[in-house]
């Protein structure tokens, strides 16, 4: 059997790090990265004794030119298979502050949209000239919701929702999937600093095992849990003023 090169950056936690374990396994070469060399490591021990090979590099993924150095040597080394950008940074915006910190604002902003889209740019283009590959993008199902309290979240995942789904109708005549990923609430870190309530909520793992299944169809979209899906499809239904009313008294 071939050896499958697997690329997850946000591997050092929470669901990046379900991810990697979800896709352990004999034959599959990991790449992680993430921000914290120490909890790579904890990672990569528990995917290794699931008998994957494990690459990590602790790099912070909001120095883009660090991202693409990394991205080209790791590709010169040998093609990536599947690439799962799945490093985010969440929150909102405290109740004695009328916005977002511009540090914060700046911050997540080169997380969850810059880093994912620069990468996913250079790995479609250098995937399609093979002929094959697959880009997972993890958003968010703030994506569909203008949420006041977490504007520029809601702001950065659903401008990666646009920028997945032009960019899989760029890829598809070039045998390139591009997938993203909604999940709504899981059990991470990040999900634990939301204090408000957390309908449907997933552990890491499961949410994890399910995203890898249904990625072997190379899907346009996942959410997951699938709840969440009938709720945006509702709220679709729901006039639009009507819903910025009901989410700004919420």
């Amino acid at each position: 059997m071939p050896n499958r090169k697997v690329l997850i950056t946000g591997a050092s936690s929470g669901l990046g790090a379900a991810l990697a374990r979800a896709h352990a396994g004999p034959g599959v070469t990991l790449v992680l990265w993430g921000r914290n060399q120490e909890r790579l490591d904890m990672t990569a021990l528990q995917c290794g004794a699931l008998g994957a090979a494990i690459r990590t590099d602790g790099f912070d993924l909001r120095d883009i030119d660090a991202l693409i150095a990394r991205l080209k040597s790791c590709e010169a080394e040998a093609p990536i298979d599947l690439a799962i950008f799945c490093a985010g940074m969440g929150g909102t915006v405290p109740a004695d502050q009328f916005a977002e910190a511009p540090e914060i604002a700046r911050a997540m902003a080169e997380v969850n949209f810059c880093s994912p889209v620069v990468g996913a740019s250079f790995l479609s283009g250098v995937m399609a000239k093979r002929g094959r590959g697959q880009i997972i993008l993890i958003g968010s199902i703030a994506e569909s919701f203008p949420l006041p309290m977490a504007a520029v979240y809601a702001g950065t995942k659903a401008g990666l929702a646009m920028f997945a789904e032009a960019l899989a109708l760029r890829m598809a005549p070039h045998h390139v999937a591009v997938t993203l990923v909604s999940p709504g609430f899981i059990d991470t870190p990040m999900s634990r600093q939301v204090t408000e309530a957390k309908p449907f909520l997933m552990t890491a793992d499961r949410a994890a095992q399910i995203i890898a299944r249904k990625s072997l169809r190379r899907p346009l979209r996942i959410v997951v849990p699938w709840q969440f899906a009938v709720i945006r499809l509702f709220a679709n239904l729901v006039p639009r003023p009507v819903l910025r009313l009901i989410l700004r008294r919420a």
